[in-house]
């Protein structure tokens, strides 16, 4: 979409400065636009109108109903299609706010530092469609345990995978296993529409299994094809209450001809172990065979450290929230610096999640840290795919 198909209400309670905010976008061609000095009458505005703007560009510091409000009314009544917000105010404030509008389900394209000008704005307006396409959920999929059991057995649900590669000179080393369902229509549905129907139902070591095994054959493939390359594969917290899950993974492994040690098992740190003294022995012996195990989405949870000092974890992800758009968010570096920092006395590898751009990249590769996934690199794609994603890689258009 050009942004002179976007609609955008500016909402700012200062006269002048949003009379130059509507300037700046009509020179940038938008022609859709409206305007509210405050947070009432942009949301009775809101409320009246038959389809909602694609963009809220929002000042925070407002009298009456502050900008903090009024965006949590528009995301818990999906008044709008994404937000911009812009003030003057500390970063690390707005940063909160981004996150706030996040957790509610609302698109962010990012914030604005004021005085607005012409290139600020078409820069976080630019990035709209990239910003649609990665919010983009799939349309309503009814989906029952019995269309489960029969897409597990029918090998519809299968692995993705993403690349995850040096920093220091780009080499693929990596690829992590995500799961997708591909329906006999032709159809992809993602994980969110029926992951947790099937931890619901008790089908998750299933699952796993059959992930684990999948993924292996086309590492199989791979190799043959001279790509070597280590497989990560996600792990539910529900399976360490397995005892049988060590031996059963490695049999699993084995049979496909892959060695445990080019397996790494991500847990999420927010996991929280129903039985601590079981799961601690699952992961031991997970160890013990060889296989990595990962702490994924490091820093989101609350119990990072006390996790690093009794799991043997062998690689600590630092969760793509962090990432994003830390070459401009002194907050969000210091994190990502500490990170580092404790995964090098600790002895773990790294790898950055949601690495989009070439300064997230270039800020990571200052920093020391060791790997980087995301879309910068690649999408996730089926197995058959890869080779190609990876020559993309190797070889940009642009």
């Amino acid at each position: 979409m050009s942004l002179s198909q976007l609609s955008v209400m500016v909402v700012e309670d200062h006269g002048f400065q949003r009379r130059m905010a509507l300037r700046l976008l009509t020179d940038l061609g938008i022609g859709g636009l409206s305007e509210a000095a405050d947070g009432h009458s942009a949301l009775h505005l809101l409320e009246g109108s038959s389809q909602p703007p694609d963009v809220l560009l929002v000042d925070l510091d407002m009298p009456g109903m502050d900008g903090i409000e009024f965006i949590g009314h528009v995301a818990q009544r999906q008044l709008a299609r994404a937000v911009v917000v812009a003030s003057a105010l500390d970063p690390a404030l707005l940063n909160t706010v981004q996150t706030m509008a996040r957790a509610y389900g609302l698109r962010v394209l990012g914030s604005v530092e004021k005085p607005l000008t012409r290139d600020k704005l078409a820069a976080v307006l630019g990035s709209f469609d990239d910003q649609l396409h990665a919010y983009d959920d799939d349309e309503v999929v009814e989906v029952t345990v019995a269309n489960l059991r029969d897409a597990l057995a029918n090998n519809e649900i299968e692995p993705w995978f993403q690349p995850q590669v040096e920093l220091g000179n780009g080499k693929p080393v990596a690829v992590e296993a995500l799961a997708r369902w591909r329906r006999n229509d032709g159809h992809v549905v993602r994980p969110v529409h029926f992951i947790p129907l099937i931890e619901r139902e008790g089908m998750v070591s299933e699952l796993t299994d059959h992930m684990l095994a999948q993924s292996c054959r086309w590492k199989r493939q791979w190799d043959q094809q001279g790509i070597r390359l280590n497989l990560a594969i996600n792990v539910s917290p529900q399976v360490l209450g397995d005892e049988g899950a060590a031996d059963r993974y490695q049999e699993i492994v084995r049979r496909e001809g892959v060695a445990p040690n080019e397996v790494i098992l991500e847990l999420t740190e927010s996991s929280v172990m129903a039985d601590a003294a079981r799961g601690l022995g699952v992961l031991a012996r997970l160890r013990l065979k060889g296989f990595g195990l990962s702490i994924d989405d490091f820093g989101t949870g609350y119990s990072s450290l006390s996790q690093l000092s009794q799991i043997p974890f062998t690689e600590l992800k630092i969760d793509q929230g962090f990432v994003s758009g830390a070459h401009k968010q002194p907050r969000k570096r210091a994190v990502i610096e500490a990170s580092l920092d404790l995964a090098r006395k600790l002895q773990l590898d790294v790898v950055a999640e949601g690495v989009e751009t070439v300064e997230d990249w270039q800020m990571l590769a200052d920093l020391g840290c060791g790997m980087a996934q995301g879309h910068l690199i690649a999408q996730p794609v089926p197995g058959e795919e890869l080779p190609a994603a990876l020559g993309r890689w190797r070889r940009p258009e642009h």
